[in-house]
């Protein structure tokens, strides 16, 4: 210390730490400790599929008229490419391939069948995925879709849906729902 007749000492300043050295000092921390909770990534956030469709007005059209038995269209436009969804009577088609179809069950019910081979086709196409899970929830019959997307990857029941296409065929059984068509009257 540098001390003259009647001052005080001076106290000596603490040694500034420099922007390269706290760089320095983080990355050995991230690299010995990784990082501490205050400086944790935040959570991605969770992405509900199908919501952008399910309250939109050509969608609803679409779902009734499939449900009805008649036919509907409209066109979607995903990263500057446009598709046609499109239903007539017993089938859902995205850009001309049908990818749910349904078969009857009895007089008032139809199974929902899915066409896996398509949607492994189309499963990197941010409209389909949406448009997938759309039609699963408006069909509250069917109960909570099975059906999950995860890494880019479609799943069904915890396994990618390209699992059982060779023994099993390309069709997917999801369920059972009551449909609106035209019942015929019973003769007296």
């Amino acid at each position: 210390m540098n001390a003259t007749p009647g001052k005080a000492p001076k106290k000596e300043k603490e040694k500034r730490q420099t922007p390269e050295e706290r760089r320095e000092a983080l990355r050995y921390n991230h690299m010995m400790y990784g990082p501490t909770a205050g400086e944790m990534r935040p959570a991605a956030k969770k992405i509900i599929y199908g919501s952008a469709y399910l309250n939109h007005p050509r969608f609803q059209s679409l779902m009734t008229a499939f449900k009805k038995g008649t036919a509907y269209q409209f066109e979607v436009t995903d990263k500057g490419k446009t598709y046609t969804i499109a239903t007539d009577e017993s089938h859902i088609s995205f850009d001309g391939k049908v990818i749910y179809y349904s078969r009857p069950l009895n007089r008032h019910e139809e199974n929902l069948l899915l066409d896996r081979t398509v949607l492994l086709q189309y499963q990197s196409n941010d409209a389909l995925i949406h448009f997938a899970f759309a039609v699963l929830r408006s069909l509250s019959d069917l109960g909570t879709p099975q059906l999950s997307y995860l890494n880019h990857q479609f799943y069904y029941d915890n396994q990618t849906l390209d699992v059982g296409v060779a023994e099993q065929g390309p069709n997917l059984l999801l369920g059972s729902y009551k449909h609106n068509k035209a019942q015929e009257k019973a003769r007296k």
